[in-house]
């Protein structure tokens, strides 16, 4: 099972980018793949079992629900209930802590999933930077990097 990985500094202190992470409705305000994100279960898209529907800038349609939510250790938890990508059983984390020395945010993003075998290097590349480099990229720029 491949386990696609991003990670990166975000020049500002993990209370200013925790809260993008973790409105779960959100992420077409700082994601560049995300043209649109619609909350389709849960009001605030804080609650566990929260679903989104996203509009990818080709026109696809991905729908995800909130699996987890940790405000301490400020992580937050999806699975892929639909997709154009062929996987099956996706759970992706988003995990940011301090970088107490400076005072900015280390960002982490990783998926586990399964695809065939012949759909794995292509799919490992979308993920660890088409998604969660691209994304971790666009906070730090966000921020003021």
């Amino acid at each position: 099972m491949p386990r696609p990985y991003s990670s990166a500094v975000i020049p500002a202190p993990l209370e200013q980018v925790w809260p993008s992470i973790r409105d779960f409705g959100g992420l077409d305000r700082w994601h560049p793949a995300i043209e649109g994100s619609e909350l389709i279960r849960g009001a605030t898209g804080f609650e566990i079992g929260a679903q989104r529907r996203l509009t990818l800038g080709d026109g696809g349609v991905v729908v995800e629900q909130l699996l987890a939510l940790d405000d301490r250790f400020h992580s937050l938890t999806y699975e892929i209930l639909e997709s154009p990508f062929p996987v099956r059983r996706y759970i992706s984390t988003v995990r940011l802590s301090p970088i107490t020395a400076t005072g900015q945010t280390f960002g982490e993003w990783w998926v586990d999933f399964d695809a065939e075998a012949a759909d794995e290097g292509s799919l490992v590349d979308l993920f660890a930077n088409g998604v969660f480099g691209a994304g971790l990229a666009a906070l730090g720029e966000k921020f003021g990097s």
